[in-house]
C-alpha cells in the first residue's frame, strides 16, 4: 500500500471519532461563526541544531493546528489529535476562551467583550488604518503602497504610540529595506502618524468593525502548521505535482518539502556560491536585521512541466536556482545581467520566464539551449532609464556603508523604480506581467520579442494570473480591488473587495482556480483570504487564526484545497511570531 494511504485512514478515523463542540452565550442561545481551534498544549519537538532551524535533509515532524466555525445552532466538531491539545474558541464582541480538551463534554460559554479598547483591538489592521487621514487621498494611497509591502499596516506594532522622530527613524529604515515612499511623504507623514495614534489610542471607539465573519464558514476547515520562527520570511510557496509543498524562507534561504497530509517536512538549505556575501548584490540592506542567513534571498518557485524540477528566482542574486526534488541537488544558473529576479512562472515549452524588478526586465530562460533572453520594458524618462542602470551601484554603496538613500529625491510616482512585478502566461503562450510602480500591464510575444504596454485604471497592479478562457486577473493592491482583463476586448472591469471598512484592504496577490473558475485574493491586511465565484459573482471571505497573517501568494490543489503561508517582514509581528503553512478547505 502507498504511505499516503494510512494518513488517509487516520483522517477518516478522526472524522469519525471527531469531538462534538457546542458553544454558547450566558444566556444558553447558540453563539454562530464562532471560530473552533485546536491547539496543541505544547509545540512539537523539532531539531533546531543549524542555529535555529531543522538540519538540511533531516525529516521533521509537525503539530497541525486545526479550525473550524460553529454553525447556526452553536455547533461544530473537531477530530482529536495524537498529542494533548486544547481549544480556543474566538468571535469578534467577544473575550477568547481557551480550555482543556476534556472541557468539551459541556457547552461552552463565551462572554461579550465591553471593553472599548479590548473590542478595538480585536479588529484586524485594515480596520485601524482605514481611520488614518492625511487630508490627502493620494498620499494615504501612497503610504498604504509603500508601507504594506512587507507588513501590515494598523497592527498592534505600528499603532502604538511613537514620536514624529521615531517615524522618521523607522521610515528611513524602511526606505533602506527597499520602500519608495515620496521625499513629500517622508517629510509629512511622521508628525501625522504621531497624532493619529495619540487620537485613537484616546478614543478607540473610533476603530470600526472589520469584515463580518460569514454563516457560511459553518463547514470550513483551516489547518495550520508552523514552519520556520520569528526570524523567518516564508515568502512564496509552490504546490507540486508530487503532493508535496514547497516554501522558501527569503531570510534564511531554506526550502522547506512538507506533506500537507501528515504534517511530515524537510528543509533544504541553499548553499551560497564561491565568493557570495551576505546578503548577496544587496549586502548592505539588512545590514541591522537581528539574523539572517540570505545569501540568496529565495523568492518565488515554479514547476517545469517537463521533468518537475523547481526553479526558485533568488532576488539578492543574478541567477536561477534549480531545485530537483527527487534527489535533492541544487543547481545554478548564472546570469551576467538583469537584476532582482522576482515572480517566475513556466510556458508549456518548458521554458522559465520571470521578472527582474529593478532592471526594469522579463526574462525567459530556455532550458533546451540553456540560455536566458531578456526583454527590456520601455523606461519613462531619460532619467529613469540612468536611475535602473545606477541600481547595481547604488547598492554597492549601501553595502559601503554610503546612506545613498537619505540624499535621493524620490517622487509621487517612484522614478527610478517601475518595478516589474507579477508574471503569468496565458493559454496563447504570451506572459503578462504588472508593473505596479506605473500602473500599466504588459505583454511578451515570445515569437516576435514584441512588448506591449497597457495602462490600468487603477493603481498598483501587483500580481496576476490568468483564467481558463485567457483573462488575467490582477489585483489593485492599494485601491482594495481586483480586476478582470480581457485581452480580446481590451476591456478591464474591476470588482471591490467585500470588506469593512469600505476599500481599506491591499490584497498582494490571488490566483485562479481554473476548473471551478474562482479566485482566490490574498487579503495581506485584513488577517483572510477571499475567494470570488466567477460564474456567481459571489464573494467569501475566509478569516485566518492569527492576526497580522500576512499572505503573499496562493496555490489551489486539484481537490480545491487553498494554501497560504504567512509571510510578514519581519515575522514577529504576527500574533505569537510564529510563521505557518496554511491550508483552506471550503465547505
Amino acid at each position: 500500500m502507498k504511505p499516503g494511504f494510512f494518513a488517509l485512514a487516520a483522517l477518516i478515523a478522526c472524522n469519525v471519532f471527531a469531538v462534538p463542540v457546542s458553544v454558547k452565550d450566558p444566556a444558553g442561545k447558540p453563539l454562530a461563526t464562532v471560530m473552533v481551534s485546536r491547539l496543541p498544549m505544547n509545540p512539537a519537538a523539532v531539531d533546531k541544531s543549524d542555529n535555529g532551524y531543522a538540519a538540511s535533509g533531516k525529516p521533521q515532524q509537525a503539530f497541525f493546528e486545526l479550525a473550524r466555525f460553529t454553525d447556526a445552532a452553536g455547533a461544530t466538531d473537531i477530530p482529536p489529535a495524537e498529542h494533548p491539545w486544547k481549544i480556543r474558541l474566538r468571535k469578534p464582541g467577544y473575550k477568547d476562551l481557551t480550555v482543556p480538551a476534556s472541557a468539551l463534554d459541556k457547552p461552552l460559554v463565551m462572554s461579550p467583550e465591553t471593553d472599548v479598547a479590548a473590542l478595538a483591538a480585536q479588529q484586524p489592521a485594515n480596520a485601524w488604518s482605514s481611520t488614518i487621514d492625511f487630508g490627502d487621498v493620494d498620499l494615504k494611497k501612497e503610504f498604504m503602497l509603500q508601507c504594506n509591502f512587507c507588513h501590515q499596516q494598523g497592527n498592534v506594532l505600528l499603532r502604538r504610540d511613537r514620536t514624529a522622530e521615531e517615524w522618521k527613524v523607522a521610515i528611513k529604515r524602511m526606505v533602506r529595506y527597499g520602500a519608495r515612499l515620496s521625499t513629500e511623504g517622508q517629510e509629512k507623514i511622521p508628525a501625522m502618524l504621531e497624532a493619529h495614534w495619540k487620537k485613537i489610542a484616546a478614543n478607540p471607539a473610533l476603530v470600526p468593525q472589520g469584515t463580518p465573519w460569514s454563516p457560511d464558514l459553518a463547514g470550513t476547515t483551516i489547518r495550520e502548521m508552523p514552519i520556520g520562527d520569528a526570524m523567518s520570511q516564508m515568502h512564496d510557496l509552490l504546490l507540486h505535482s508530487n503532493g508535496l509543498i514547497y516554501v522558501g524562507d527569503n531570510l534564511q534561504d531554506r526550502v522547506y518539502e512538507i506533506d500537507p497530509a501528515t504534517g511530515k517536512y524537510t528543509v533544504y538549505k541553499i548553499p551560497p556560491q564561491p565568493g557570495d556575501k551576505l546578503g548577496g548584490l544587496l549586502a548592505g540592506r539588512l545590514h541591522d536585521f537581528p539574523k539572517h542567513e540570505t545569501y540568496q534571498g529565495i523568492h518565488s518557485l515554479a514547476e517545469s512541466p517537463k521533468d518537475k524540477h523547481i526553479f526558485i528566482t533568488p532576488s539578492y542574486q543574478r541567477r536561477l536556482i534549480e531545485f530537483d526534488p527527487v534527489t535533492k541537488a541544487f543547481r545554478v544558473h548564472q546570469m551576467d545581467s538583469g537584476f532582482y529576479p522576482h515572480t517566475i512562472r513556466f510556458d508549456a515549452k518548458d521554458r522559465v520566464w520571470f521578472t527582474l524588478a529593478l532592471s526594469n526586465q522579463v526574462a525567459m530562460f530556455d532550458r533546451t539551449s540553456n540560455k536566458f533572453t531578456l526583454y527590456d520594458l520601455p523606461f519613462r524618462s531619460f532619467m529613469e532609464k540612468m536611475t535602473v542602470k545606477l541600481t547595481p551601484f547604488i547598492f554597492k554603496l549601501l553595502a559601503w556603508g554610503i546612506p545613498v538613500a537619505n540624499y535621493v529625491k524620490v517622487d509621487h510616482v517612484s522614478t527610478g523604480v517601475p518595478l516589474p512585478y507579477g508574471i503569468d502566461i496565458t493559454p496563447d503562450g504570451k506572459a503578462w506581467v504588472a508593473r505596479m510602480h506605473t500602473d500599466e500591464i504588459a505583454s511578451v510575444d515570445p515569437d516576435t520579442g514584441a512588448v506591449t504596454m497597457i495602462k490600468t485604471p487603477f493603481k498598483a497592479p501587483r500580481r496576476l494570473r490568468s483564467d481558463r478562457d485567457g483573462n488575467l486577473w490582477i489585483v489593485a493592491f492599494n485601491e482594495s480591488k481586483i480586476a478582470r482583463y480581457t485581452p480580446k476586448t481590451g476591456q478591464f472591469t474591476l470588482f471591490d473587495l467585500p470588506v469593512s471598512p469600505k476599500g481599506s484592504d491591499t490584497p498582494y496577490a490571488l490566483n485562479v482556480d481554473r476548473e471551478r473558475h474562482q479566485v482566490w485574493v490574498n487579503g495581506t491586511n485584513s488577517d483572510s483570504v477571499y475567494r470570488y465565484d466567477i460564474a456567481t459573482q459571489a464573494w467569501t471571505m475566509f478569516p485566518m487564526q492569527r492576526r497580522v497573517t500576512f499572505t503573499r501568494d496562493v496555490e489551489i490543489s486539484p481537490k480545491g484545497k487553498v494554501y497560504v503561508s504567512s509571510a510578514s517582514f519581519p515575522s514577529w509581528h504576527i500574533e505569537d511570531t510564529q510563521p505557518t503553512l496554511i491550508e483552506i478547505t471550503p465547505r
